[in-house]
């Protein structure tokens, strides 16, 4: 027999759709179940025989698709969700410059220089004076902290007060990534609309018109002296001096930020659109004597659904479509990367805010549950292969359709008005834990669903509404989500 709680499924991202990399790094995944398919299809032959037999049943194809389910949780750069909620936005992370060891010492990193607070490191997307980042990982408890980036570059940023400790090669673990950026004292101020600066430029910092970002830190000095001013909005535009906002915390007003070097924490960002991503997946049944292994190849995300229910925790399910499988004894990678360990979120308990049109939803429209689903409309195109392997050869995109589902109380006619006159409206909704958040966005929805009824005695009068996305011209997006690394409360 074999144990389910024995199954390693692990993941590696192609190149090239269908193909696993050579000798592939493998992340191990994390999930609550899963019903993948790789099986035969076969016909039975139309022969007819005297002797009323049947010919050998024929095989004509090999199936390759199904969900996977699991719980939610903050998903690293890299990590299997990582690329999997890629592959169902069918687009690629906008990220926060980053460096990182990524388990192997003095690789990416290579020095720590204490007397000019200097980080080298190999090129990648240049760190920007202004900007804050997290620094992990490192071997010397001095050098982990956030730091203000004082001098830009690619290789040699500087993060003059920082005060590092000379370390000659970095840690396996070390790691830089940009979490937000912070003003000189009295430079960030509050106005009705936004944020102003004279000193620094928004528009060098990575930010991106729908993105969210938090305001004010833990310290007192790097929060708005008005607390209303201190919390979540929304951008929706960039320019050198301003930062204009929406989805302003309530009770924002003005505020001159005297004396306060205020931080803005913001993340990576991700958006629906053309590519076509995909990845090998391994099960590897690791209580057989000998573990039988089950490569699917092509495989791509063809719908997610995120159900965030009261007292539940937050869970998904994402259904693959692939190409061409594999079943053998031999691990593609027999010493995958650990799973992450980021904390599993809960609903209620870790989303702090659920929004619409803008404003918090609350009495007495409550909220009980969102599902979010997202489609792809994936195709299978198959074909008389010349390569010696079974199944489709290639994968067509349809639309990307998003709807929303919510169980609502119906307390007003407030959000039914809205579905019968056909208004279209935004929600948003975001979830953290540890320090570290989610928002996931539908920038332009409509009502297509909802009815109202007394179903019994003692009962709560509900309003369920489905919604279905449509073009937002602001963010040229049909769903929208933020991952921030790192923000204080």
């Amino acid at each position: 027999m074999s144990d389910s709680n024995r199954l390693r499924l692990s993941h590696v991202r192609e190149v090239t759709l269908g193909t696993t990399p050579v000798t592939p790094r493998m992340r191990k995944a994390r999930l609550k179940g899963e019903t993948l398919r790789f099986a035969p299809v076969f016909v039975s032959s139309e022969e007819i025989r005297d002797d009323r037999m049947n010919s050998d049943p024929i095989k004509v194809n090999e199936m390759n698709d199904g969900p996977i389910n699991g719980e939610l949780s903050w998903p690293p750069h890299g990590s299997p969700f990582s690329d999997w909620l890629e592959s169902l936005f069918a687009n690629t992370w906008v990220n926060t410059p980053y460096r990182d060891n990524d388990g192997v010492a003095d690789s990416v990193i290579t020095a720590m220089t204490g007397t000019t607070d200097v980080v080298t490191c190999l090129t990648g997307a240049a760190f920007v004076a202004g900007q804050i980042a997290q620094f992990s990982g490192f071997a010397t408890g001095a050098n982990n902290g956030i730091f203000k980036c004082t001098t830009g570059h690619a290789t040699s940023p500087v993060f003059l007060g920082a005060g590092f400790v000379t370390e000659a090669a970095p840690a396996a673990a070390a790691r830089i990534k940009v979490v937000g950026f912070q003003g000189a004292s009295g430079d960030l101020v509050a106005v009705a609309d936004g944020i102003t600066s004279t000193l620094l430029d928004f528009t060098t910092l990575g930010l991106t018109v729908g993105q969210w970002i938090k305001i004010g830190g833990t310290a007192s000095g790097d929060r708005l002296a008005t607390a209303a001013c201190n919390g979540w909005a929304r951008v929706i535009a960039i320019a050198a001096a301003k930062l204009t906002l929406d989805n302003l915390p309530t009770g924002w007003t003005t505020d001159a930020g005297t004396g306060k070097t205020l931080k803005v924490f913001f993340g990576d960002t991700l958006k629906n659109g053309l590519l076509t991503i995909s990845q090998t997946i391994e099960r590897g049944f690791m209580d057989q004597g000998v573990p039988t292994y089950i490569a699917q190849r092509g495989m791509t995300v063809d719908q997610g659904v995120f159900n965030f229910v009261k007292e539940q925790i937050a869970t998904w399910t994402l259904t693959f479509a692939g190409l061409t499988g594999t079943q053998d004894t031999t691990s593609l990678d027999a010493s995958p990367d650990a799973a992450t360990t980021n904390a599993i979120m809960a609903a209620a308990v870790n989303v702090g805010r659920i929004a619409e049109n803008g404003t918090i939803v609350g009495g007495p429209n409550f909220i009980e549950s969102v599902t979010l689903t997202i489609k792809n409309n994936l195709r299978m195109i198959g074909g008389i292969r010349s390569d010696g392997l079974v199944g489709a050869e290639d994968i067509g995109k349809g639309s990307f359709d998003v709807t929303a589902a919510m169980g609502t109380y119906f307390g007003s006619n407030a959000l039914m008005a809205k579905l019968f006159a056909g208004t279209a409206t935004n929600i948003n909704l975001r979830i953290a834990k540890n320090s570290q958040a989610m928002i996931w966005a539908v920038p332009r929805l409509t009502y297509t669903d909802g009815q109202t009824n007394a179903t019994a005695k003692n009962t709560d009068t509900k309003l369920p509404l489905t919604g279905m996305a449509s073009l937002d011209t602001l963010t040229n997006a049909h769903a929208l989500l933020d991952r921030l690394e790192y923000f204080e409360v």
